[in-house]
């Protein structure tokens, strides 16, 4: 097996996610790989985000509006660098957090998609979907589940 040149990592700003994304850094450190870091947004209005995260809690987090994914994909940018990766790209998307890592993995050639595993056991991730269990289904490429919680 060769080393992965390019690693997609997927980031929506929480505590879980920046584990997922150290640990990209730590794989594209070792392998001198380019590391892609994404985050999808959503343009939804605020009221709907509000009912959302009265729904849901802790589990509706999700990053609404270019702004906030910008600021977001620096913080995720900072971890990564932290944890050694050199070539940082990152990249926000408007869309559907899956749909929006399968995509980048093909836009950017990537070799590995790297999430983590936050909400693969909820019931919010059984009844909405989990993003770690569709990207895994749905990637074209090797998926790491990165145990963050």
């Amino acid at each position: 097996m060769t080393a992965y040149r390019t690693i997609v990592v997927g980031t929506d700003g929480s505590a879980s996610s920046l584990v997922a994304v150290e640990s990209a850094g730590r794989l594209a450190a070792a392998c001198t790989a380019r590391l892609v870091i994404v985050c999808a947004y959503a343009p939804l209005p605020r009221q709907v985000v509000e009912r959302a995260q009265d729904v849901l809690g802790d589990e509706a987090y999700q990053v609404v509006g270019s702004a906030p994914a910008e600021s977001t994909l620096q913080t995720a940018r900072e971890h990564a660098v932290a944890a050694g990766a050199v070539d940082v790209e990152n990249v926000a998307v408007e869309g559907e957090p899956v749909a929006a890592l399968v995509r980048a993995t093909r836009d950017h050639s990537a070799e590995l998609l790297v999430v983590g595993n936050r909400g693969l056991r909820s019931l919010a991730g059984r009844i909405l979907g989990s993003v770690p269990s569709d990207v895994s289904r749905k990637a074209r490429v090797d998926v790491l589940i990165v145990h963050t919680t």
